[in-house]
């Protein structure tokens, strides 16, 4: 490794921070000076060099704004002192049930000359880093032992008290659980190099004090802006919040700084460590990474919005990956691969570190409650296209036939034909054909809360995959295939600017309004019961903290809706199944394959109302759309 570029970026960083220690002494001077005025005046009315009614004036008004800002600035400490950093929500991992995994973090600092971390938690998430909980709010550091005998002179070990101190405590290395399951150990090794090299700089204790510092004012921030109190603290807390934004507005420019010299002398110190298997590596983190996002939007999300979690996500982020491995030519050599040792044997019992992760992920990602219940169970992949797929279709056409039962519409537009009175997909067919508008809604939707939008479609990231979704082509409606997500629950499916006009879009209005009303009626979801570092999250209203998907119309509702009723069709008269895909979710399977082309079938039935393409595929197929279907 250089030793000269490690040392310019440590140098670096130090700079910077002594920079962010000079702005705390400075506020503490200017906290400091009035009551030092006073001191001074004090001292000179008690030696007679300062005397006379002007002067004893002066020395009360001085000592009385001397004894406010103290006061002021021993209260604004005090918030900076025991406000509570935010802490990632993590798995806690032990040594003693990931001994390999703590030993290949231990080698990889030994041999990169730097501390090793003082211990190991995962991530739901593609990313590592190091995270220091050594604030006060969040517990002590440990301290030596007050008894511990002391190496001296030629070795020989002094049995004196040695002086009570505060042992420096490493940060905590967070890695990111899909990396465990999709790398291999070398690449996981290659991958957290410049990771653990990052505990060098923050042993050094002028960065630390820096760090601690910042961590200290922008929890405060946090404290001081938060609501739900009375007018009194409102006003106290305001004044402390104005002048902790002040110091840490006048940090960031040096924060910034030293964390780039703490990443450059990180990265610097790692490169002789692994430098080849850190390239294939890094390409293994953008893989898992897409992997990872398609599994969540795809087949997670229907999921957990029907109050079923995977208990298996890292396990599936291997299945989603082995499959585009398949479909793309250019991962045909990812599997090649597959025969080397997993880092997730690292683990002793990866199952169960599995499921708490997974469990995890549905907190950050959905907002799930933190144990699992009767309306929160855990689902394995074996069961998914019953409990997850088939009921999801299922709750989709119920309430796309009570939606049509509010308008009005007729089972069938023939009613002397058989059980016309049944769920059946023929009134849907016949319905979005009608040539007339129909009865108009009694009342106006009403537009459901909003989420915001999630990242860009995984297709975008990953053009070459070269495959059709399970029905043929993606969908115009948003992300994915329209039957594989539930486009209510916390999203905003009403565009105000589209028409209700026709039969599709009275029923898409329906729909939306229909969506809106259950989620209005859905208890709230329960807080956590335990104690964790992430709690305050769930309380301040932070969690979810990455909604996966953005706002959808009613066509698109619509949409979804049609295709759900489709698919129950299919299971009950023509022999499907309902099936998982690992890259596009909730798949229709006929004769064990994915069924394909429905989607433009679809599309044209909700857009144009032409039920002809639709009613040709239902009939090759042998789907029998006057069949009553079997709802929830």
């Amino acid at each position: 490794m250089s030793g000269t570029g490690v040392e310019v970026g440590v140098q670096s960083a130090r700079s910077q921070a002594l920079a962010v220690l000079r702005i705390r002494s400075r506020a503490l001077a200017v906290a400091l000076l009035p009551a030092a005025v006073a001191v001074v005046l004090i001292a000179g009315g008690a030696t007679g060099h300062a005397t006379g009614g002007s002067w004893d004036v002066v020395r009360g008004v001085v000592t009385v704004v001397a004894v406010l800002v103290l006061i002021a600035a021993a209260g604004i400490a005090l918030v900076v002192a025991r406000s509570r950093p935010a802490v990632s929500p993590t798995v806690p991992i032990a040594e003693g049930s990931a001994p390999d995994l703590y030993r290949l973090v231990r080698d990889l600092a030994d041999r990169l000359d730097v501390p090793a971390p003082s211990a190991i938690a995962l991530t739901p998430d593609c990313d590592s880093w190091l995270e220091d909980r050594t604030h006060p709010a969040h517990g002590p550091p440990a301290e030596a032992p007050a008894d511990a005998a002391e190496p001296v002179g030629n070795g020989v070990r002094d049995s004196r008290p040695a002086p009570r101190r505060q042992a420096p405590v490493a940060p905590v290395l967070v890695i990111g659980s899909p990396f465990l399951w999709w790398m291999r150990v070398g690449e996981l090794r290659a991958v957290l190099a410049p990771v653990v090299a990052g505990t060098g700089p923050s042993a050094h204790p002028d960065i630390a004090a820096a760090r601690r510092f910042i961590r200290g004012l922008d929890a405060a921030v946090a404290v001081t802006s938060a609501p739900g109190r009375g007018p009194l603290v409102r006003a106290v807390l305001g004044g402390a919040g104005w002048v902790v934004r002040l110091l840490l507005r006048s940090c960031r420019g040096h924060a910034g700084e030293m964390e780039r010299g703490v990443a450059a002398a990180a990265a610097e110190r790692a490169q002789a460590v692994d430098y080849g298997v850190r390239i294939v590596a890094q390409e293994q983190v953008g893989l898992a990474y897409a992997g990872w996002d398609r599994l969540l939007t795809k087949v997670a999300l229907p999921a957990w919005r029907m109050g079923r979690w995977p208990s298996r996500l890292d396990a599936g982020v291997v299945s989603a990956l082995t499959e585009l491995s398949r479909r793309d030519r250019l991962a045909e050599g990812f599997t090649s691969r597959l025969g080397e040792r997993p880092a997730c044997d690292l683990l002793e019992e990866p199952g169960s570190v599995d499921e708490a992760a997974s469990l995890l992920a549905a907190r950050l990602f959905h907002g799930g409650p933190a144990e699992q219940g009767p309306d929160w169970a855990p689902v394995a992949w074996q069961e998914y296209p019953d409990e997850v797929v088939d009921r999801k279709w299922r709750m989709d056409a119920a309430r796309l036939h009570r939606v049509l039962d509010s308008l009005g519409v007729s089972h069938s537009a023939d009613p002397t034909a058989p059980d016309s009175e049944g769920p059946t997909l023929g009134r849907v067919l016949d319905h979005l054909t009608a040539q007339d508008s129909g009865p108009a809604l009694a009342t106006e939707p009403t537009a459901a809360p909003l989420i915001p939008g999630s990242a860009e479609p995984l297709d975008a990231e990953l053009p070459s995959y070269g495959e059709e979704s399970a029905y043929g082509e993606e969908s115009a409606y948003g992300e994915g295939p329209a039957y594989g997500e539930e486009s209510s629950y916390g999203e905003e499916p009403v565009d105000p600017e589209e028409s209700t006009d026709g039969p599709g879009g009275l029923l898409a209005a329906g729909l939306s309004a229909e969506i809106a009303r259950e989620e209005a009626a859905a208890p709230p979801r329960p807080a956590p019961t335990g104690q964790g570092p992430d709690d305050a999250l769930w309380d301040d209203g932070m969690l979810p903290l990455f909604p996966l998907q953005p706002p959808r119309t009613g066509r698109e509702l619509l949409a979804d809706h049609v295709t759900a009723l489709v698919c129950c069709a299919a299971v009950d008269t023509a022999d499907a199944a309902p099936g998982l895909d690992w890259l596009d979710g909730p798949s229709l399977l006929i004769d064990g394959v994915r069924a394909a082309d429905l989607t433009p079938h679809v599309r044209s039935l909700v857009e144009d109302g032409d039920s002809i393409p639709l009613r040709g595929w239902l009939a090759r197929l042998g789907v029998r759309p006057e069949k009553p279907v079997r709802l929830v």
